[in-house]
């Protein structure tokens, strides 16, 4: 190893006919007390990382690498970081660290800390053959799995278990899913082993066709009315026209959690049609490490089928472009190493 590596950066932030990644080389990061660094295996490509490249979601460093759906092996720690051997394989995730001290850190709640740091976003997260990561932050992982499968487990896969327990589905419950794409393939696994029954509305037909292939008990247009009422909803779709769609389609007393970290404007909701009935509107606002662990260790007992589309890691900018025009079924994900 020269000291370099290959690694993209968002360097004007546009749409991406307009090119905003650039390839380039860079050292290899340094690891800072408490921080390890990962040799990357893959890295699955979310679409948090197409809002940052195209401005939706406002750099907070220039030439930031995007990623934040890491698998990989620890090739060297800093000082202090004495809980992970080289050689173990971890995944890194979208929150990289919070104070730990705060009103939120202290009850539980450290994805709401006001101080949190975000993989890809503050830090150079997995668009690169290394990256450097807290200890803490990180998640061992087995060492038998397909790396492509597990990628997708990181964001996409924690931030889908945790709109579900937003959106408090009851046992047995009828959950409608808008949007299929990476996030939204996996949570519907989840809530089908729980027990509920699904119906899902997507604008993609191959979508839909994945859909009903992982048990959904419908599939319809992205704005088509769901055939029964139901319990709860989960919009994953950033698309805020679709906000009163779901809330009408909800039953008295259900609850639509909106996923993403980015949405378009909500258009104006009536009362009576779409709140009326103690029908809930929440957020989904990042994850906490326990939200990671207890959706790897769900899906350490039932395996969850993880649809990749792969990309070599100079393919980064067709990744998201692709995702970009809804050419992906499932979860993009960048083959970086061995």
């Amino acid at each position: 190893m020269d000291g370099t590596m290959t690694a993209w950066v968002v360097r004007r932030p546009g749409p991406m006919a307009t090119a905003p990644l650039e390839k380039v080389r860079l050292p290899v990061p340094e690891p800072a007390a408490g921080e390890v660094l990962i040799r990357v295996e893959v890295c699955a490509v979310c679409r948090t990382d197409l809002h940052l490249a195209e401005g939706d979601l406002p750099p907070r460093r220039p030439g930031t690498v995007p990623g934040h759906e890491v698998v990989g092996r620890v090739a060297g720690r800093g000082p202090g970081a004495d809980r992970l051997a080289d050689g173990t394989r971890v995944g890194v995730a979208w929150l990289r660290a919070t104070c730990g001290t705060c009103r939120y850190c202290a009850r539980g709640a450290e994805n709401l800390c006001p101080f949190s740091r975000y993989t890809g976003w503050d830090a150079d997260g997995g668009y690169a053959e290394y990256l450097v990561a807290p200890q803490d932050f990180v998640y061992p992982l087995p060492g038998d799995q397909p790396a492509d499968a597990l990628a997708p487990l990181l964001c996409a896969g924690i931030i889908g278990y945790r709109a579900l327990l937003r959106a408090e589905l009851p046992p047995g419950g009828r959950l409608g899913v808008y949007g299929f794409g990476a996030s939204a393939h996996l949570t519907t696994q989840v809530a089908l082993a729980q027990g509920a029954t699904v119906h899902v509305m997507t604008r993609a037909e191959s979508a839909r066709r994945l859909a009903l292939e992982l048990g959904a008990t419908s599939a319809g247009p992205a704005y088509a009315a769901p055939p029964e009422p139901l319990d709860a909803a989960i919009l994953f779709a950033p698309v805020g026209d679709l906000v009163p769609v779901a809330l009408a389609a909800l039953d008295r007393g259900g609850t639509l959690a909106v996923a993403g970290i980015h949405l378009s404007d909500i258009p104006p909701l009536v009362y009576q049609d779409h709140l009326f009935q103690e029908r809930t509107l929440r957020s989904v606002t990042a994850n906490t490490r326990e939200d990671g662990r207890a959706l790897l260790e769900f899906a350490s007992r039932h395996p969850l089928r993880v649809t990749t589309v792969l990309y070599g890691l100079d393919e980064a900018d067709r990744a998201l472009s692709d995702l970009a025009a809804d050419r992906v079924t499932g979860a993009a994900v960048l083959q970086v190493g061995a």
